[in-house]
């Protein structure tokens, strides 16, 4: 990730969040940040038989997660896989309004051995993940959870991210580092 890009995503969100209305402590309904940002959220079931996303997951599990496309009549629409669970789903629509906000091209168009194919920009991705943690969990919001002596599963089922979201937010944020000296400093 390049230099800065962490604190500019946490003021990127901090920004977006106000825009909508939110206080640094609210949850954010990722379907309510796709509205603010004019963009379509479609469970994938609407445009494929639900069999085949299903036979997909059972033959490479995760291999479909969310995809954005810009439609030719100006429209972005955001694809999601309605088989993951709410929270996961959460966190899938966050990365690819992520990479929105962050004006990403993720499509890079590739030829091996005679056939095309999308890929992405790793470190794209890995900016709109950090960014999609920013947006559903910011520091503030994570900080007073952590002083309320809140627990990753706690966090994950009050805010509706995923498991995994929760407990990366907690620890690359740096917020239970944070408390823990705070808590050490208050103790001595």
């Amino acid at each position: 990730m390049r230099r800065g890009f962490k604190s500019e995503a946490e003021r990127l969100a901090e920004r977006t969040r106000t825009q909508m209305g939110l206080r640094p402590h609210d949850q954010l309904d990722i379907r309510d940040l796709a509205r603010h940002l004019n963009v379509d959220v479609i469970p994938a079931d609407h445009l494929v038989d639900r069999g085949r996303l299903e036979e997909l997951e059972r033959l490479q599990p995760g291999a479909f997660s969310a995809a954005t496309f810009h439609l030719p009549d100006g429209r972005t629409v955001a694809v999601c896989n309605p088989c993951n669970d709410p929270p996961r789903t959460n966190s899938d629509i966050a990365h690819e309004l992520a990479h929105i906000l962050l004006d990403h091209d993720v499509r890079e168009i590739q030829q091996l051995a005679g056939h095309t194919f999308l890929t992405c920009n790793p470190e794209q991705e890995e900016e709109a993940n950090w960014l999609a943690g920013c947006l559903l969990l910011p520091r503030p919001l994570l900080l007073r959870e952590v002083y309320a002596g809140t627990n990753p599963d706690t966090l994950a089922a009050r805010y509706q991210v995923s498991l995994p979201m929760a407990r990366f937010r907690l620890n690359a944020s740096g917020v239970l580092l944070q408390a823990r000296r705070a808590r050490a400093t208050r103790g001595t």
